[in-house]
């Protein structure tokens, strides 16, 4: 079944399923009258010699110049192409394809004044895989992300490159092969396809998507962790969390209760300590914080998904024109900002615990480094390396994007998002997560398979998964193909589907 876009009802899940697993979009008939509607109030307006930005006046500073109607015409057409000015290496294919689609459900609310034949061709590019080739970098993240959306908007004149086929064409041959009419740009088109925070929000997104499958494989390890380090399992008990009231430590708490279920730790057979050091028995303040930080980085980036991000905006009903600033990217910027420094404090956390398994004076009688022969080997000492490496670079990357703006335009733009780099460094980011936490998980399993008791069922399975992908360390051999391995398996999701169907779903 195809996924709908009428201007609502767009999620984080969907727009996955788009951009990633290629899932075939409609748009809705109730979307494209509207759209008709709104196409047919600007027409009349344009003839009527009203004033509209972007449409028959120039943009940025030059908002103050009107244009004659031969202008108004070719107008698009240099817009497009004077902000297709980006740079770098091209935005990966589903980052891409998610700004599309996103693109297409602000047009569906009919208040962007294209014509139909723009977002229907969007709308067909998008079925037939052709996906505009877009630098990742030149947007600042106000009045849209102009730079690589202009990129995209080139292929609707026949111009600029696309991916097809696993190919990198000419946007001409991407489209001639597809079997897509290029329906070039007249009045408004090109502005209305540029002009919002679309790649911004469609990779933060994703990321949202990825982050919080990541939030429940941290629990997955921690609770391997804490079973390995003999911890007290009393600050996992939901009652404690409740009382305080925070929705995410309650869930966390109750994941890793749950994975810790059956093991002989629970059962009072195992000695443990009165009180364990924070980065156990805090694991699930710190990661809940995590879980409420991202599910309101979701909230907003639904919000503006299912927003009419655009300028001007046309409201048919009232035969009005709005000029504002809907294009700002602010409202996803700043909540993504957190979520990208939620991230790396649970990777923070994920380390200290990776040190206590590690640290003869701190690992509860396991071998110094987990090695099996220690001071003839080394065991993990080095594995605790490269994760600090990732995480310095992490904690590089979370100074806020959001506060980092720099006017452009002659100072008509001067406060903008800067929500491009908080979606790129974000990229980054999540990508040593996966680094951090493979690395958390090998020792976990590595300390699992020395202690002489039944861990619980889903620890039990996360190391099972483990041990699918790499060995444990007998004797000491290169790490960097079990270190990379395990990032590729945490980013994969395998062992957070694995325990799923052992013990059932993760709240």
């Amino acid at each position: 079944m195809p996924i709908i876009l009428n201007g609502s009802g767009l999620t984080v899940e969907k727009l996955v399923a788009i951009a990633r697993h290629n899932e075939k979009i409609e748009l809705a008939p109730e979307a494209l009258e509207r759209i008709k509607v709104c196409r047919a109030m600007l027409e009349d307006k344009l003839a009527k010699k009203e004033v509209m930005y972007g449409t028959n006046t120039g943009i940025g500073e030059f908002s103050e110049t009107m244009l004659n109607d031969e202008q108004v015409k070719e107008f698009q057409k240099y817009l497009v192409y004077n902000h297709a000015a980006g740079i770098g290496d091209p935005a990966p294919i589903e980052h891409v394809r998610a700004a599309l689609a996103g693109r297409i459900n602000v047009h569906a609310h009919g208040n962007s004044g294209c014509r139909p034949e723009i977002t229907q061709t969007l709308v067909e590019m998008l079925n037939k895989g052709v996906t505009p080739v877009v630098c990742q970098k030149g947007s600042v993240g106000a009045s849209g992300d102009l730079a690589p959306m202009a990129q995209a908007a080139l292929l609707l004149m026949g111009e600029g490159e696309a991916f097809y086929n696993g190919e990198r064409l000419s946007g001409q041959e991407a489209m001639r092969r597809a079997g897509i009419e290029v329906p070039g740009l007249q009045a408004r088109d090109g502005l209305a396809t540029i002009n919002g925070s679309n790649l911004l929000t469609a990779i933060s997104a994703i990321h949202i998507y990825d982050m919080e499958r990541f939030i429940k494989q941290a629990e997955i390890a921690a609770a391997m962790s804490i079973e390995a380090l003999l911890g007290n399992l009393k600050p996992y008990n939901s009652k404690l969390h409740e009382l305080r009231g925070f929705k995410g430590a309650t869930a966390s708490a109750k994941n890793i209760a749950k994975l810790i279920e059956g093991s002989d730790l629970a059962t009072g057979k195992m000695k443990t300590k009165v009180q364990d050091a924070y980065s156990m028995r805090s694991s699930p303040q710190v990661i809940g914080a995590a879980r409420d930080a991202i599910a309101y980085a979701r909230s907003q980036v639904e919000i503006e998904l299912n927003g009419v991000g655009d300028n001007p905006i046309f409201v048919p009903e009232m035969n009005l024109t709005l000029t504002g600033a809907n294009f700002q990217g602010s409202p996803v910027s700043l909540p993504m900002d957190m979520a990208g420094i939620a991230i790396t404090m649970v990777c923070v956390l994920a380390e200290r615990r990776l040190n206590r398994l590690t640290n003869p004076a701190l690992s509860q009688g396991l071998p110094d480094f987990l090695a099996h022969e220690p001071g003839f080997y080394s065991g993990m000492m080095l594995s605790q390396y490269t994760a600090d490496h990732l995480i310095v670079e992490q904690k590089i990357l979370s100074t806020p994007a959001s506060i980092q703006s720099i006017p452009a335009a002659a100072d008509q733009e001067d406060f903008v998002s800067m929500g491009m780099n908080t979606a790129l460094k974000n990229h980054q980011i999540l990508d040593n997560a996966y680094g951090v936490l493979g690395i958390e998980f090998m020792a976990a399993a590595q300390a699992l398979d020395f202690r002489k008791f039944t861990p619980g069922k889903g620890s039990l399975k996360a190391r099972e998964v483990i041990r699918r992908h790499v060995a444990h360390l007998e004797v000491d051999r290169p790490l960097y193909s079990d270190h990379n391995k395990m990032k590729d398996l945490v980013k994969s999701g395998e062992i957070l589907e694995e325990v799923e169907k052992a013990i059932g779903s993760l709240g």
